[in-house]
């Protein structure tokens, strides 16, 4: 056989070859079906506990449905309930500062609000031996300055049914899954009964909607 003739046949199996490839699924388009159908991200946040009733019942729920969230403590209900703080740590949750006394830090000196901060910080860590990353304000309102001093990262949210203002489960189930994008962090609060049994009922949907709950750091460090 001449060259050339090896060279024609050669080349047309190498058509062939690659014809079939692109006739079958590929390796690289798993790839990319797999990327397509990541799971979108939210981040469940509750503020104002741990309550020593409501907590509790919200921990059991999520543990149920393998579920991590991240909590945003007051100090002195922390003094109170150091257990249910302890057990939020051994469960994967991530603990955030609320301050010590639920106060706006703007309203109150520098000094005060520094205490605030610290005085809850140092409570968490003498329970987990952790030292937490992540404060919430209270009413939203947050001094920069603070970040410097105590070392923090102020976290705020994007979903917020104000569900402290009712005791309708199934409007604050409404206005979250309503809203609700990849990406949000989901405000709520362990400390009322309709909230925990509505963030439960939100996080049932939610899964079967194909969504994936993580803790804040994982939404705002990505």
């Amino acid at each position: 056989m001449k060259c050339k003739e090896i060279m024609i046949l050669v080349f047309m199996a190498l058509v062939f070859v690659t014809g079939v490839r692109y006739m079958n699924p590929s390796e690289e388009v798993a790839v990319d079906n797999e990327v397509v159908m990541e799971s979108p991200q939210i981040a469940l946040t509750f503020d104002d506990g741990p309550h020593p009733k409501y907590t509790p019942m919200l921990l059991e729920g999520l543990q149920e449905r393998g579920v991590k969230a991240t909590f945003f403590v007051i100090g002195k209900y922390v003094q109170e309930h150091p257990d249910i703080v302890k057990q939020m740590y051994e469960e994967g949750h991530l603990l955030g500062n609320h301050t010590y006394n639920h106060v706006e830090i703007t309203r109150i000196s520098d000094e005060e609000a520094y205490r605030e901060l610290m005085d809850t910080s140092d409570l968490v860590y003498d329970i987990t031996g952790m030292r937490m990353e992540f404060m919430r304000p209270p009413f939203g309102v947050w001094q920069k300055k603070l970040e410097e001093q105590v070392d923090v990262m102020p976290v705020l949210w994007t979903v917020d049914p104000l569900d402290w203002t009712t005791e309708n489960e199934n409007e604050i189930v409404r206005k979250v899954v309503d809203e609700v994008e990849e990406g949000d962090i989901i405000l709520l609060h362990d400390c009322h009964r309709s909230s925990v049994k509505a963030a439960l009922r939100i996080v049932d949907i939610l899964l079967e909607k194909g969504f994936e709950f993580v803790t804040v750091d994982e939404i705002l460090m990505r």
